[in-house]
Formats: C-alpha cells, sequence, structure tokens
C-alpha cells in the first residue's frame, strides 16, 4: 500500500487509544495462539524473541516495532532470559457516511490491519514517546488521555515516515485465512456471523464476499462442513449416542443435529452409522470411552451459527440409558428416523408454525436461471384453500404464505411499505427518511447488511424479504426467505416480483403508472420554468477534496435527476453517466477543479457533521454556489431507491429547481 494511501486514511480515521501495557515475559514463559484483541503495536524493549504473526515468522529483537490488526494471532517464544516489550492497543472508525475514494482505499488495503515489523533506523525518539504515553496513560487523568491521544499521533507520523524512508514492506491481512482458522479451532462453540467480523474487525457484508470468494462457500457453510465432517467421524469411531456427538460438534439438541445431518450429508446419521459400519471394518472402543468424556455437558439457550435458530423446550428425540428395554430403545430409533425424514423439506414449514405437511414440501431450491424474476403457483388439497405458493427467485423455487402476515423487510423498506404491507421488523431507518414517520415504532433488526438474526427469530416471522446474498445466507434458515437481487434490477422488474410474492399483482403496476405520470408532469414544469436545459451536479463530502456523482444509480437524487427525470450533467460527467454500468461511482475532484464538474444547479448531500464550507473561497466562487442554485438534500431521503423514496425524492427535487426562479 502507498504511505500517501495509509496517511488518507489516518488522517480521516477518529482513534481511540483503548490500552497500553509494559510486559516482561521470562523464557519460560510464551504467548500462544493470542488473538489481538484490537488493533495494535508492539515495541520491544529488552530482549529478543521469535514472534509469528499469523504463522509468519519474525526474528524480534531490541527496539523492534511490529504491528497487527484486530484478530491477529500471535505467538511469542522469548529467546534468552527475558523478552521485555510494550504494546499499544488502538481502534480506528472511519466517520459515517463513508466516502466512496475512503471506502476503496479501506476495501483495498485497510493499514490498521496491515501486518509488518522493523528495526526502526531512529528508535531513541520512538521509544521515548511509548515511554511518555505509557506513563500518560499510567496516571489515568482526563489531561493525561488527551496527552496519549496526541502523542500516538507522533508516534504514528515518525512511525510512517521512516516505513517510507526505508521502503519496509507491509503484508495485508489475510481475513479469510485468520476466519478459516478461527473456525477450524472453535467449530464447536456458538458462533455467528457477526460475532466472527467483530473478532476481524470488518463487516459481515465484507468478510461474506471474502470468503465466498476465496473459499467458494460461506463462512456459515464452512463451518457447518467442519461440524458435519466431525459428526460422520465420531459416528464411525464411537459408539456415543445423538446427544454427545451433537454437543461435540456445536448442536446443544440431538433432533437439531439430526435435521441438520440429514439436509447436508443426505441420510439420518443413525442410518449413516449403520450403512458405513457395514462397509468398513468397526473399530472396537470400550463404552465408557466412546460414550462419554466426548464434550463438557452444556446446557444454554442456543443461537446456531447456520441459521440462527433460538431452540428452547425441544425434546431429545435420542437418548440411551441403561434402564430402558430393547423394546423402547427400538421405537424411540424408529421415532427419530421418521423425524429425521420429515425435516428435511423447505425451512418454510417449521419457520411457518406447522402449517405444511409433507406433501406440500417446496421443490429443490437449485437456481432456474431466470434472474430477477419471479412465477408463483400455488398448493392446495381437494377442497381446501390454498395457504402456500410457490415463488421462483435467483436462488431457486421458494414456498412463501400466500398472504403473509409477518413480513420483515432489509433495505427494500419503501417499496413493501408502498404495495400496502405493514411489516413487523425492519431495517435501521437513516434519519430524514421519506418514509421514517411511516416506520416509526416497527421493531429495527440492525443496519440492512448486518441484521440481529436473534432479533429476526424473536419477531417470528412468516416471510422474511433481503436484498443480498449475504443477508439471505444468515436469515434463510429462519422462515421462507426471498432474495431480491435490487442492484441489478430495474425498477419496474423489481416492483412486480414484489407484487406477486406479497399478493399484490395489481397495486405494483398502478404504483408504476403514477409515479412516471408525475415524472411526466415534473419534466413539463421543469420546462416551463426554463430549467430543464439546465445542467445538474451532484457532490458529497468537502474534506480537503469534494465527491461528484458520476452514474444514475448512486443514490443521492441521482436516479431522479439523471434517470426519470433525463437532465444533463456537465460533459465531462454525462458519457459516465450514460455508460451502462452496473455500480454507481463516486469521483473524488480537487476543489482546483471543481469548477469543471459544477452544473448549473448543485444538489449536495446534507448530514450531521458535514463540512461547512461557507468560508471556503473556490467553493464560494463557483456560480451555484454564489448565485443561490446550491440546494442541500438530506442524506437520508436520498439515500434510499425504492419507490416510496423516488416519489418523495421528486417531490423534493422539482419543488426545490423551482423554488431559484421564484
Amino acid at each position: 500500500m502507498r504511505i500517501s494511501d495509509q496517511l488518507v486514511l489516518w488522517n480521516h480515521a477518529s482513534i481511540t487509544i483503548l490500552d497500553i501495557r509494559c510486559i516482561s515475559m521470562n523464557i519460560n514463559e510464551g504467548l500462544h495462539s493470542y488473538r489481538l484483541p484490537a488493533s495494535g503495536f508492539l515495541y520491544a524493549v529488552r530482549g529478543s524473541a521469535e514472534l509469528e504473526l499469523d504463522g509468519i515468522k519474525h526474528q524480534v529483537n531490541r527496539f523492534h516495532i511490529m504491528h497487527g490488526g484486530k484478530g491477529c494471532r500471535v505467538d511469542i517464544y522469548p529467546i534468552g532470559e527475558s523478552f521485555d516489550y510494550y504494546i499499544i492497543y488502538y481502534k480506528a472508525l472511519i466517520p459515517l457516511p463513508m466516502r466512496n475514494d475512503i471506502a476503496v482505499l479501506m476495501d483495498r488495503n485497510n493499514p490498521f490491519q496491515l501486518q509488518y515489523g522493523f528495526a526502526p533506523q531512529y528508535p531513541a525518539s520512538l521509544l521515548s514517546k511509548v515511554k511518555e504515553m505509557h506513563q500518560a496513560w499510567e496516571d489515568q487523568g482526563s489531561l493525561e488521555r488527551f496527552h496519549v491521544k496526541s502523542l500516538f499521533y507522533q508516534f504514528v507520523y515518525e512511525l510512517v515516515w521512516q516505513l517510507q524512508n526505508n521502503q519496509i514492506p507491509t503484508i495485508k491481512a489475510d481475513v479469510v485465512a485468520q476466519a478459516c482458522h478461527y473456525l477450524q479451532q472453535h467449530y464447536a462453540e456458538t458462533i455467528t456471523l457477526e460475532l466472527l467480523a467483530e473478532l476481524l474487525d470488518c463487516s459481515p457484508r465484507h468478510l461474506s464476499r471474502l470468503f465466498k470468494r476465496d473459499v467458494g462457500t460461506s463462512p456459515i457453510d464452512y463451518v457447518i462442513q467442519i461440524r458435519m465432517n466431525k459428526a460422520k467421524e465420531l459416528l464411525l469411531m464411537t459408539d456415543a449416542n445423538l446427544q454427545e456427538i451433537a454437543e461435540s460438534v456445536g448442536y446443544p439438541e440431538s433432533y437439531y443435529f439430526a435435521k441438520m445431518f440429514k439436509k447436508y450429508v443426505g441420510t439420518a446419521p443413525i442410518r449413516y452409522r449403520s450403512e458405513q459400519r457395514g462397509k468398513t471394518r468397526r473399530l472396537h472402543m470400550t463404552s465408557g470411552m466412546s460414550r462419554y468424556g466426548i464434550v463438557e455437558k452444556r446446557v444454554s439457550p442456543y443461537i446456531d451459527v447456520n441459521n440462527h435458530s433460538q431452540l428452547k423446550g425441544e425434546t431429545n428425540v435420542l437418548m440411551y440409558s441403561s434402564g430402558k428395554s430393547s423394546i423402547a430403545i427400538m421405537l424411540l430409533l424408529c421415532l427419530t428416523l421418521l423425524l429425521s425424514a420429515c425435516s428435511t423439506g423447505t425451512t418454510g414449514g417449521a419457520a411457518n408454525g406447522g402449517t405444511q405437511n409433507q406433501t406440500n414440501q417446496a421443490p429443490s431450491t437449485a437456481s432456474t436461471g431466470q434472474e430477477g424474476s419471479s412465477s408463483t403457483s400455488s398448493k392446495q388439497a381437494v377442497g381446501t384453500q390454498a395457504k402456500t405458493k410457490i415463488v421462483s427467485t435467483v436462488k431457486g423455487d421458494v414456498e412463501i404464505p400466500v398472504n403473509p402476515k409477518r413480513v420483515v423487510v432489509l433495505y427494500l423498506l419503501g417499496d413493501v411499505l408502498a404495495l400496502g404491507i405493514e411489516p413487523v421488523g425492519i431495517s435501521d431507518v437513516y434519519e430524514g427518511a421519506a418514509f421514517e414517520s411511516k416506520l416509526a415504532g416497527i421493531q429495527k433488526l440492525g443496519e440492512w447488511f448486518k441484521p440481529s438474526p436473534e432479533a429476526v427469530l424473536a419477531l417470528d416471522p412468516d416471510l422474511i424479504i433481503v436484498p443480498s446474498e449475504e443477508t439471505y445466507a444468515t436469515l434463510n434458515q429462519i422462515a421462507p426467505t426471498v432474495y431480491i437481487p435490487y442492484e441489478e434490477m430495474k425498477l419496474d422488474d423489481r416492483l412486480k416480483q414484489l407484487g406477486e410474492v406479497l399478493g399484490k399483482g395489481e397495486e405494483f403496476q398502478e404504483l408504476l403508472n403514477n409515479f412516471y405520470a408525475k415524472v411526466e408532469q415534473s419534466k413539463e414544469k421543469l420546462k416551463q420554468a426554463g430549467i430543464y436545459d439546465k445542467t445538474v451536479s451532484i457532490m458529497e463530502g468537502g474534506k480537503g477534496n469534494m465527491g461528484v456523482i458520476s452514474a444514475k444509480n448512486y443514490g443521492r437524487g441521482s436516479q431522479v435527476i439523471y434517470e426519470y427525470l433525463g437532465m444533463k450533467a456537465p460533459s465531462v460527467l454525462q458519457s459516465k453517466i450514460e455508460s451502462e454500468r452496473k455500480e454507481g461511482t463516486l469521483e473524488t475532484v480537487s476543489f482546483e477543479v471543481l469548477h469543471k464538474y459544477a452544473g448549473d444547479y448543485i444538489f449536495r448531500s446534507a448530514y450531521d457533521g458535514m463540512v461547512d464550507l461557507s468560508e471556503n473561497k473556490i467553493w464560494n466562487s463557483i456560480p451555484a454556489v454564489k448565485e443561490g442554485r446550491l440546494i442541500d438534500i438530506s442524506f437520508g431521503l436520498s439515500y434510499y431507491n425504492d419507490i416510496y423514496s423516488l416519489d418523495k425524492q421528486l417531490d423534493f427535487i422539482v419543488d426545490s429547481l423551482l423554488a431559484t426562479v421564484k
């Protein structure tokens, strides 16, 4: 990573010092597989040690500096009598909303997660700052803590300067390798995607995307596969019962373990043991060794990594006991096999409170290839009214209620609201969103890209609507889940699919007709006011430079202005806006050349904490700003691209433009 890029991110971040320690370690001590709880600097001051960062070995001597990010695995083996070092833990946050250029730099190479180590050319100055920081930290006063922060910035400045001058190589942390290692070591523990992402200091969405790219599957499926492989070993090599095996691989309930095993392996665990042992030579083990001592018994409410379902009050279907007769054991075995066989349909049946029977299970969830489309077919018995229907999605056929009553929706809040559905659970709503007051009082579930599975489960939904593959993977086993790839779909196609899913097959077309009619009326108003042929720019930020939107689908009003109203941007931007790019972009422009990107009208994204440009001479010299054609548009209002928000954005944009000529 270029030093200049590092400095941009260090300068943009909000830094919090978490702890500063001075540690002395003798030859008989060591640190093994310790995971850094935060990003940190280690500065050796006495002795030597062999130190490993995520398995990469470093020979560390006096004055050696090491850096690792949160979640980095550290091993220290002292060489000689003792090894003394300071460690400085810190947390770096980029304020939201994050500029696109900053997001790109963070995604490319996060400096707070980089791994490196070197012996500085000028160690004395760094050492004095570290000692002074530690002393001030120990004093614990407010003024001293402020002094620590100022010293930390000086320390980082000198450190980065020496990195640049000495051309020290840095290594990007392999987040996926860290995640795999953690899951392999902790597969039997309660794990969620959110916990794993927090451990590795990244967002669940980012971790899931990287994991799928590098491993070919999601973290959830990866740990399930580990569990299933371990379970198969225990089934074949021990005489442990289902409850004991379930607990040893991370499932407190034998019933749920049997259900998951059959889903992923293709056969019930007892049948797997019987069939596989018939093919291979059975290993003889004493019953006391095989049935007990695999794992410690654990009794607790359980949130499972693969579907986050909370199981309380479930009955253990099969538990061996020497006091039971052989007939009773056989009856229980038959019951286990029967329940396992009945639990292999779609997750929708269980999530809907048992309203489906075995004949109403959904077909395979293999992809239909009809991306962005949906078709429905109802299922019903003779003489009864259909309770469920099949919808085709990009994730395959999904069985959902004909008239869902308890809908959870993420991000696509305005689309669902406009179709006349009041959800029981929603993702967080940005302040100023068009539908903010309409959805007040409804249960919030966290950010749309990392919802709380536990909160979703508690709502007992009968339908979940999600906007991304990551959220689909997180929630699809809680209840029937429909994935809407909104970024790849036109408004008409998205509303049509949602209309079919929600049983609003006529309402969606009326919404579209009304919206497009308003667009045409708005164009006429702008033409009559002499505004329609004027150029429009959309900008955001302003700290050192400005972000300028160069796409129709970035948000901040770009879809209304450039796509539906069809207004133009300055020529330097227009060709990019007209290109068929799937992803919206925000270009970073310096103030010196910003006038080239400024249209006759400028919409600026407005939010709490935005940079005050009222005293900026270059900004105030731009004609649109100087002559009163600068319009602040709320970040919350302009963030969403659903039909409800687009309609309100259209009103605001047109009314604001017309107000400049009155």
